[in-house]
């Protein structure tokens, strides 16, 4: 069935979600931005059944490409990207619809944009041989997400356990697991995987590596297993090595799918044995820190004689700088305008011109002081 005849039965299930979920961010719209950014509205905070629509459009317009050229459901796909559509800042889900290529709109989602253009995925698709797939330009294409990834540790928690679901894997066998869980639309726990049945605080916005402690249990001669990405095709290097009856674990890091796919990783063991995997913690790309914000408060009266005098706004706090001012006008005295403001790398000024000829009182503005937080 063509998408375009299919997005109720596909999507109003995570649309739901998605438009249910309260969205809030501190920085949507930072002290200090321009006009012509405001004007945009890019910057604009979304209700929640506007995010909804825009989760709705980026689906529709990607979900046919994500089916034909990485040969994932359409269905399985959007739920799996409602934890990226809901906790996506703003801009960055504006500027993913604004995109041409998938794999710069998913860039975009995930905030590094800025380090995936659309003609560099162009002519990355130029350059590949005719025989490539949609997951050979993408592993190349989407490589750049894994720079510059940031580490979170997770308490150890069981995200697999074939003694309790699914038996033991054959020899030369391979069987699919999920690292990452959508708590939001689908299962919310391990348990179908014979592990935990909380979702281990793995609810992460565009992970892309996860670590995890996998052990054989009793394999029944000796051999080794080995973990690879659920996309990819089988490594031929061993993630653990083990003897036979022996219970033998190691730390293995993985790549996760993107786009992402029905399962996040593989285990294929060269001889019959049950396993066991903890997740020990997720990678993914920076995010961006909230700007932490005060205001000086409005300072006191000061007088002005005749001219264009420049009137400095209380300091900000230590470590704190100045985005903006704001300067009252007082008493509305004729001939006493505010002509602008100026602001300067570390103060701010409130400009005020006073034709009356002779000394008036006006009141010093307001400074808008932020700052990164951290040390």
């Amino acid at each position: 069935m063509p998408l375009s005849l299919r997005p109720r039965l596909v999507l109003s299930a995570f649309l739901a979600v998605v438009a249910s979920v309260p969205h809030v961010h501190a920085a949507d719209t930072p002290p200090g931005l321009s006009s012509t950014a405001a004007r945009t509205g890019m910057t604009r905070p979304l209700a929640p059944d506007e995010r909804g629509e825009l989760a709705r459009r980026f689906v529709l317009k990607w979900g046919d490409v994500v089916e034909r050229v990485y040969k994932v459901p359409v269905g399985i796909w959007a739920q799996r990207m409602v934890p990226n559509f809901v906790a996506a800042d703003a801009v960055n889900l504006r500027r993913a619809l604004q995109r041409d290529t998938l794999e710069g709109a998913l860039a975009e989602l995930n905030g590094i944009g800025h380090r995936l253009g659309d003609a560099q995925v162009i002519d990355a698709m130029a350059r590949a041989p005719a025989t490539a797939t949609g997951r050979d330009i993408e592993a190349k294409l989407l490589g750049d997400t894994m720079r510059d990834l940031t580490y979170r540790p997770i308490q150890p928690c069981r995200i697999l356990d074939t003694r309790n679901a699914g038996g033991p894997i054959p020899a030369n066998g391979t069987r699919s697991f999920v690292a990452v869980f959508n708590n939001n639309v689908t299962t919310s726990n391990y348990t179908a995987q014979g592990g935990s049945s909380t979702n281990c605080g793995t609810v992460f916005t565009g992970a892309t590596a996860v670590a995890i402690n996998l052990t054989a249990v009793v394999p029944n001669t000796a051999g080794f297993a080995t973990v690879y990405p659920f996309d990819a095709p089988q490594p031929l290097a061993a993630s653990v090595n083990y003897s036979a009856g022996a219970i033998v674990n190691n730390t293995v890091i993985v790549r996760i799918p993107s786009p992402q796919a029905a399962s996040d990783f593989n285990v294929y063991s060269f001889a019959q044995s049950h396993f066991v995997a903890d997740i020990v913690g997720v990678f993914s790309p920076p995010t961006k820190s909230p700007l932490e914000c005060t205001t000086s408060g409005l300072g006191p009266q000061v007088n002005i004689g005749p001219g264009i005098l420049p009137i400095s706004t209380p300091t900000c706090p230590a470590g704190y700088s100045i985005t903006t001012v704001y300067c009252p006008s007082v008493n509305n005295v004729p001939g006493v305008t505010l002509a602008g403001t100026r602001i300067s790398f570390n103060n701010g000024n409130c400009i005020w011109s006073n034709t009356t000829g002779t000394t008036q009182a006006v009141t010093t503005g307001t400074a808008f002081c932020c700052r990164v937080p951290g040390r």
